[in-house]
C-alpha cells in the first residue's frame, strides 16, 4: 500500500543557485544535503510540511537528472510515494502492466530503497516507490 507523498522531486542546474529561494524566501528548513552516487546526484531536502522537497543537481553530464534539465528545462521531475514494501509494490505493477524503470530497487538518498515506474505507463508523470526501512518515514 502506499502510505502518504513522500516527497516531491524538483531538478535544479545549481543547488547554491536553487536553495536561497526555498530556505530565504519560502522559508522551508533545509534537512540536509547529501550526494547519491547511484543515481549521479547531489540533493537537498527541504520540510515542506507534511511532505518534503527534494532539490536534485546532477554531477554529471550523463546523470538523469542531467538528462531531465537538458530535455525539459529545471522543475519537478517526480513524486515519490511512500511505501511499506518496495518489492511487493514493483511486483503489483508488473502484474498489472505497469512497466518499471528498475526491476529491482536501488539504493537512494538517506538509505531508502527506490524504484521508478515507467512515465509512459502513468499519464506522464514519474512515480517513484521510496521504502525507508528503520528509518524515520
Amino acid at each position: 500500500m502506499i502510505e502518504k507523498v513522500d516527497h516531491i522531486g524538483i531538478a535544479v542546474k545549481s543547488l547554491e543557485e536553487a536553495l536561497p529561494f526555498y530556505t530565504n524566501t519560502l522559508k522551508l528548513p533545509l534537512l540536509g544535503i547529501e550526494e547519491v552516487e547511484s543515481q549521479k546526484v547531489i540533493v537537498a531536502f527541504l520540510d515542506a510540511g507534511g511532505t518534503k522537497l527534494e532539490l536534485l543537481e546532477p554531477t554529471s553530464e550523463d546523470s538523469p537528472i542531467a538528462k531531465h534539465i537538458e530535455k525539459r528545462g529545471e522543475g519537478i521531475h517526480h513524486v515519490a510515494l511512500g511505501v511499506k514494501s518496495i518489492q511487493d509494490r514493483i511486483n503489483d505493477m508488473k502484474e498489472t502492466g505497469i512497466r518499471m524503470l528498475n526491476d529491482e530497487p536501488k539504493q537512494g538518498a538517506h538509505g531508502a530503497m527506490v524504484a521508478f515506474m515507467h512515465p509512459k505507463d502513468t499519464g506522464g508523470i514519474l512515480y517513484e516507490f521510496c521504502e525507508k526501512k528503520g528509518m524515520e518515514k
